[in-house]
């Protein structure tokens, strides 16, 4: 018997049914790479995005953003803008109800501070809400906004976290219904803190042989999804609000949007269509409140979409982190202690400011072995922008400390970087030290790790890479080339929070419906989780009629985040699949028995679309349908089926990078990347590949050109393409994805995330290697060619002095 794993509904134990990877050659439809099931229709531009309907009298919504980084409101004068032809609505603080909440797409109740309303008193950032006009065409709405007068009392602004910290310093949360968990401190300006200690940690740095401390430090990201935020709303013809919205969590924002708008959820219906990329940016309730109000105060259909400078600035990004990390080791490799401290920048809001910087300990200090770890942590609000999910949520901010730390500790030691790390990494069997210690605003569940390919991912990277080349590249003369690596885990869901749900109904033709409250964000779940039904139900893909994500029609799903999908929904319909099934072979038995035919049940088994007996016999799933439907035993084969897990497996992953570096221009050139990843069973590997190939092209960006400045009066000065450089095809090296195949036994058919992985490794491999070529250690991200230089030119008037 395999081993159970926790999570089941009523608190029984389910038994994946998990097996090794000798079955996955027996696969017919896992661990394939079928067409999408919305490929056709998105090539065709069938498949429609948030913004793809109109509606008859829709109304057209546009913003008044704050032009103050800290400012009161004095008053806002909308006589003009009223005059304005065609204009219907105009919300600000003084006309909507005042109810604190948090936009953090997050399970309830939500680990972030309620400190935001739909419109305040008082504006924290340049960018922040101050009032919102609904008119007949956007152009009207455009011109009723240049009409708002607003009075502002402008207030001392913070745009730095450390002296937001100082005493005196401006409190950005001073209104009295700001709340948060323990550690929230809006007097000093703390949006969340931590502190936690696991083991003996001064024991251990007094008995280390060698004890390295540095600091680090990463900026804000911009997550540049193709298609911006936007939302419709309209009233059905029963008057119940729907909201059409581009969001990675339907029901989360079904429930918030009840909460701040004062309906009942019953009234509510949120659809969300295709979306055009998320990377958690979509992760908030951002918009979708402002057209639900406006269409339930004219009862006419409400439109409103984010230009691109909107979205960068007034949206969400990536925290910045200040990161301090110190390690004891003894000389012969041996981590004796890990000690990490974070200053992390949520902007004017909280949203995620805890768990984001939770992760970022979670997801790194636990990867190598050590006898204690220490981590502190304190979230700061600034007025700036405002900090909340990205893509990797933490790690890839904690990766550019620990694995660059790793590099500079195996050099202080003499040896071999992938040796340092293989002597301390962790396999399976072990134990996450911190995972009870760092839960999701509580405290977690343990966790030991069941699979873990690192090694083999270590082995098949430095055979990709042609390592071994490292110690003969050119490092002398104009350009020098040098090569790093770092190793990297993340997770599967947050254990003992994340739950979803799917349901399956057979059809007369033996196809099947699958509703699933599970986000597709164009990551492909859709296909995934058809696959996972598709190998249960042993029909094709193409059997399986998938629909997604609509709070009225489907079950129940806490949303595309926390590399959650594959792994817990995915078992979600393993289990609904698996009962309908049984009854399956339960209504084939009968219809044996009741035409005089009986057979052994236990001996019934399905194959190819059919349940089948050992001797040949077979009944279609058509024929059994048929006749379920219309002639005995008259009933509708359909099951569903929940999961929420206790166990958190990580993806596991070592990255390698060879750069080229121009000493005289301080440009960086990736020539080749490698990520060797172990996701256990690869549903789809195509998609698998493209998952590592995107998160690690969009860190690329992060680590080496994407720099979002202000000016300082705290003003985005990089709120568009032209000048925020992400990476593009133009600037792509030869890029490898190998999948290191691992069983994970709680995983559907063995497998694990790896949307978010890719994700950490570009930012300390891309260093490692650049310190590898000039033998000069930068520890801040972007690495532009002015820092570079700078760096050069640093090193050589050192040269020269001594």
């Amino acid at each position: 018997m395999n081993k159970p794993i926790l999570g089941a509904p009523d608190g029984e134990a389910w038994d994946t049914g998990a097996g090794s990877l000798g079955e996955v050659d027996r696969y017919t439809a896992v661990g394939k790479s079928p067409e999408r099931v919305d490929a056709l229709k998105l090539a065709l531009g069938k498949g429609t995005y948030a913004d793809d309907v109109a509606l008859e009298g829709m109304l057209h919504l546009k913003l008044l953003w704050s032009p103050h980084a800290h400012a009161r409101i004095v008053s806002i004068d909308t006589r003009e803008a009223e005059k304005e032809p065609g204009v219907r609505c105009i919300l600000h603080h003084g006309n909507v109800a005042r109810i604190p909440y948090t936009t953090a797409g997050q399970g309830h109740p939500e680990p972030s501070p309620y400190d935001t309303f739909i419109f305040d008193k008082k504006v924290r950032f340049v960018g922040d809400r101050v009032a919102c006009v609904a008119a007949d065409s956007p152009e009207a709405a455009a011109r009723a906004v240049a009409k708002l007068r607003v009075v502002y009392e402008v207030l001392p602004a913070v745009l730095d976290p450390q002296q937001a910290l100082l005493p005196g310093a401006p409190v950005i949360h001073d209104e009295p219904e700001a709340t948060g968990l323990p550690g929230f401190d809006k007097a000093r300006n703390i949006a969340a803190a931590m502190d936690v200690d696991h083991g003996d940690v001064e024991a251990a740095f007094a008995r280390a042989e060698l004890v390295l401390e540095r600091a680090y430090s990463v900026p804000y990201q911009a997550h540049c999804a193709l298609e911006p935020h936007s939302a419709v709303t309209w009233l059905d013809e029963d008057d119940r609000l729907v909201v059409r919205v581009a969001t990675q969590v339907p029901f989360h924002s079904r429930r918030i949007l009840a909460r701040i708008l004062e309906v009942p959820v019953q009234r509510i219906r949120v659809v969300k269509p295709r979306i055009g990329g998320g990377f958690g940016g979509k992760q908030e309730i951002l918009l979708e409140d402002l057209p639900a109000l406006v269409t339930l105060r004219t009862r006419r259909p409400a439109r409103l979409v984010l230009t691109r400078a909107e979205e960068i600035v007034s949206s969400r990004l990536r925290h910045p982190q200040l990161l301090r990390w110190k390690s004891g080791v003894m000389k012969d490799g041996r981590l004796v202690a890990q000690e990490l401290e974070v200053l992390a920048n949520t902007g004017a809001y909280g949203a995620h400011a805890l768990t984001v910087q939770t992760c970022t300990a979670g997801k790194t200090l636990p990867l190598y072995r050590a006898e204690a770890y220490r981590f502190r942590m304190k979230t700061v609000y600034t007025n700036l922008p405002v900090a909340g999910a990205f893509r990797g949520y933490g790690g890839p901010q904690g990766f550019v400390a620990l694995e660059s730390h790793m590099d500079e500790l195996a050099g202080m030691l003499g040896m071999d970087p992938i040796e340092f790390r293989r002597r301390n990494v962790v396999g399976p069997g072990d134990e996450n030290a911190l995972a009870q210690a760092l839960g999701e605003g509580k405290e977690g569940p343990p966790q030991r790790f069941r699979s873990c390919a690192m090694q083999e991912c270590i082995d098949r990277g430095m055979a990709a890479i042609d390592w071994a080349r490292r110690p003969t590249l050119p490092r002398t003369g104009t350009v020098r080339r040098g090569m790093g690596m770092s190793c990297l885990m993340h997770g599967s869901g947050i254990p003992g929070v994340d739950m979803g749900s799917a349901r399956v109904k057979l059809n007369e033709d033996g196809s099947f419906n699958l509703h699933v409250g599970a986000t597709d964000i164009g990551t492909g779940s859709d296909t995934i989780l058809s696959q996972i039904a598709a190998e249960t139900l042993a029909v094709p893909v193409g059997k399986i009629v998938i629909y997604s994500s609509d709070t009225d029609h489907t079950p129940f799903d806490t949303g595309a985040y926390a590399s959650s999908t594959t792994y817990i929904t995915g078992v979600s319909v393993k289990k609904a699949c698996e009962g309908a099934r049984r009854q399956l072979e339960d209504a084939a038995a009968e219809m044996w028995r009741h035409r005089g035919d009986a057979c052994d049940r236990a001996a019934l088994f399905v194959k190819d679309g059919a349940v089948c007996r050992p001797d040949g016999e077979r009944l279609s799933y058509a024929d059994i349908c048929l006749s379920t439907f219309y002639t005995h035993d008259q009933h509708q084969i359909m099951d569903h089926g929940s999961h929420m897990s206790f166990e958190c497996p990580p993806p596991f992953a070592a990255h390698f990078a060879e750069v080229e570096v121009d000493t005289e221009t301080g440009g960086v050139k990736v020539l080749k990347y490698v990520a060797a990843t172990d996701c256990g069973v690869a549903i789809h590997p195509k998609s698998c590949e493209g998952q590592t190939e995107g998160g690690c092209v969009q860190a690329m960006g992060y680590a080496l050109s994407e720099d979002l400045t202000f000016d300082a009066a705290g003003r985005t000065l990089t709120d568009g393409f032209r000048h925020y450089k992400q990476f593009s095809s133009l600037d792509l090296p030869e890029f490898q994805t190998i999948l290191v195949p691992s069983f994970e036994p709680s995983g559907p058919y063995g497998a694990k995330s790896v949307s978010e992985i890719p994700a950490d490794g570009p930012g300390p491999t891309l260093l490692n290697a650049i310190a590898d070529a000039i033998g000069i250690r930068i520890r801040e991200l972007p690495i532009t060619p002015e820092k570079v230089r700078r760096a050069w030119l640093a090193k050589q008037a050192e040269e020269a002095r001594s």
